[in-house]
C-alpha cells in the first residue's frame, strides 16, 4: 500500500492519501472486520466501490499506528465516527484513490474531499453553484475552478457532518485566486448562524482535485 500523500497540517490534523493497487484479498488481510462490515462490503455494487471501503479502512489503521480493530461506524447523516477515540475524521476517495483525513484535537472538526477531474462537471455546475459564484472568472467555465469549488463545498458538508446543509443555498463561495493549490473563504449558513471557514485545496500531477475544511 503506497501512501503516496502525507500532510501533517498541524501538531493534531493529518490528511493521507493512498493509492489502491493491492487486491480485495491484500486489502482485507491487513484489517480486523466484523460481520457486520463484512455485510456493508457485500452490499456494494461493484469491486472498485468495494476496494474504496477497505483502502479508507486501511488508511485509517495506518494513520492511526495500530493493530487492534478499528470500530468506524457512521451516524444517522452519514458522517463517520471512532468509536474508541475522541477524534474527528473525514474519508473521501475517488477511481484509484482513497484518503483519510484526523483531527486529535475534539474540538476541532475535519472536512475533506477528493474528485477526479472531468469535463462533464460543467453539466452540472448550476446544481451546486449561484449565479453570483457562476459569475467569478475563475469559476464559470475553468474546470478547475469548478471542482475547487465543488470539493470545497463538499468537504464543508462532511465537516458539517448534517443532512440538513445544501451546496447552492446554504455554501458560498467567495472570490479567490485560482492556483494549482491555495485557499479560499466560505461563507456558511448554518442553524446558529453564519460562519466563515478557510478551504485549502490542491491539484494532483495526475488530474485529481482535493479541498479540506479544519474548525
Amino acid at each position: 500500500m503506497p501512501i503516496v500523500f502525507d500532510l501533517k497540517i498541524d501538531e493534531h490534523t493529518e490528511l493521507a492519501v493512498w493509492k489502491i493497487e493491492e487486491s480485495h484479498e491484500q486489502l482485507m488481510s491487513g484489517l480486523q472486520l466484523k460481520q457486520h462490515e463484512l455485510d456493508v462490503i457485500d452490499s456494494f455494487k461493484s469491486e472498485k466501490r468495494a476496494l474504496q471501503w477497505l483502502s479508507t479502512r486501511l488508511l485509517l489503521r495506518t494513520m492511526l499506528d495500530t493493530k487492534e480493530y478499528i470500530d468506524c461506524k457512521m451516524d444517522d447523516h452519514g458522517k463517520p465516527y471512532l468509536v474508541s477515540y475522541d477524534y474527528h475524521i473525514s474519508l473521501s476517495h475517488s477511481y484509484d484513490y482513497a484518503a483519510v483525513m484526523i483531527s486529535r484535537d475534539a474540538s476541532k472538526k475535519v472536512g475533506l474531499d477528493m474528485e477526479m477531474i472531468k469535463h462533464k462537471i460543467k453539466l452540472v455546475r448550476h446544481k451546486f453553484l449561484s449565479d453570483a459564484e457562476l459569475a467569478q472568472k475563475q469559476i464559470g467555465d475553468n474546470i478547475n475552478g469548478l471542482y475547487v469549488c465543488w470539493c470545497a463545498k463538499e468537504a464543508i458538508y462532511k465537516w458539517h457532518g448534517k443532512k440538513e446543509l445544501e451546496f447552492k443555498r446554504d455554501i458560498h463561495i467567495k472570490p479567490f485566486k485560482l492556483r494549482d493549490e491555495g485557499d479560499l473563504i466560505a461563507s456558511v449558513e448554518l442553524p446558529e448562524g453564519t460562519r466563515e471557514l478557510e478551504v485549502n485545496y490542491f491539484k494532483t500531477d495526475d488530474g485529481y482535485m482535493l479541498g479540506y475544511v479544519i474548525g
